[in-house]
């Protein structure tokens, strides 16, 4: 099989065993490609790559500049591509395990004060029309769930219809989860679909009715909003959101495990990170504060 062929399968696989998005299998894609082409003047191909070659391509890498977090993705991929070559017996090993990750900044979530997030609330529910009516709602659903933008755009359009207290989310790779819906987010949703003109199969429908809003014209709104709420825009986003969803929680005494589940975390290192962000928040208190300060 040729190395595009494995670059191919390993790709196919990605996609229908794990359910990754499409941007995902397209910097995955990127990604190989580029390791595939920094081979191409040695001897060997991707499946036949030792770790020597591995390391080589993250010494170049480093060499043009890549920020370490850029280079710590495309060792991930290569780790994934590597492991799936081993499980089809391909390989008999994953030299991409070998390799130290390029140490990353520490960079702590982005997030909104709770003021600010009721005075974007505020803001949303005195926008009239159609597009004040999704702000809202999609404000609204997303601080109470911490959803992804893209799972709240995946909202069908009777979402929030019934009586429920939870939400079942299906999130990365397929997996599903529970979410707590808020009395706010329910009345929201109903009064957007009240006033859609055609009702779709979702929930924040695009220009096209069959089809589901973009991801940049739900930012777009968010941004208006922000503007309104006179909060620079440039804060505001859908992750912001969901960060301050989950720094919010834990300042109000939630635990990790909790946090992690709703926001579907694989590992529990990647929730940990809002404890830093706490940390922070409470440093600067005491030296703001504090008398000896």
């Amino acid at each position: 099989m040729a190395i595009d062929g494995y670059i191919g399968v390993f790709l196919e696989m990605a996609a229908a065993e794990r359910g990754a998005s499409k941007n995902t299998i397209a910097a995955y894609g990127a990604d190989l490609i580029d390791f595939s082409g920094f081979l191409t003047p040695r001897s060997g191909g991707v499946a036949t790559a030792c770790k020597m070659d591995l390391a080589d391509y993250l010494a170049s890498l480093a060499n043009t500049g890549m920020s370490p977090r850029t280079q710590a993705r495309r060792l991930s991929t290569l780790r994934q591509f590597f492991l799936f070559l081993l499980s089809e017996g391909v390989r008999a090993d994953n030299p991409a395990l070998e390799l130290s990750t390029p140490r990353l900044p520490q960079s702590l979530p982005k997030y909104l004060s709770e003021t600010e997030v009721d005075n974007l609330m505020t803001a949303a529910a005195d926008w009239e029309g159609n597009s004040g009516l999704k702000a809202h709602a999609g404000l609204e659903i997303l601080y109470a769930t911490g959803l992804r933008v893209s799972e709240l755009l995946a909202l069908p359009s009777n979402a929030l219809a019934s009586d429920a207290q939870m939400l079942i989310i299906k999130g990365k790779g397929g997996k599903e989860r529970l979410v707590p819906l808020s009395g706010a987010a329910k009345l929201a949703a109903a009064n957007l679909r009240e006033q859609t003109k055609k009702p779709g199969r979702f929930l924040f429908p695009g220009r096209n009715p069959a089809l589901k809003m973009t991801r940049q014209g739900f930012a777009l709104l968010l941004k208006k909003v922000a503007n309104k709420a006179n909060i620079d825009p440039s804060r505001l986003s859908p992750h912001v959101l969901r960060h301050s969803f989950a720094t919010h929680l834990l300042s109000h005494g939630a635990d990790l495990r909790s946090i992690q589940r709703l926001l579907g975390h694989a590992d529990i290192t990647t929730t940990q990170i809002y404890t830093l962000v706490l940390a922070e928040r409470l440093q600067r208190l005491v030296e703001a504060n504090h008398p000896l300060a």
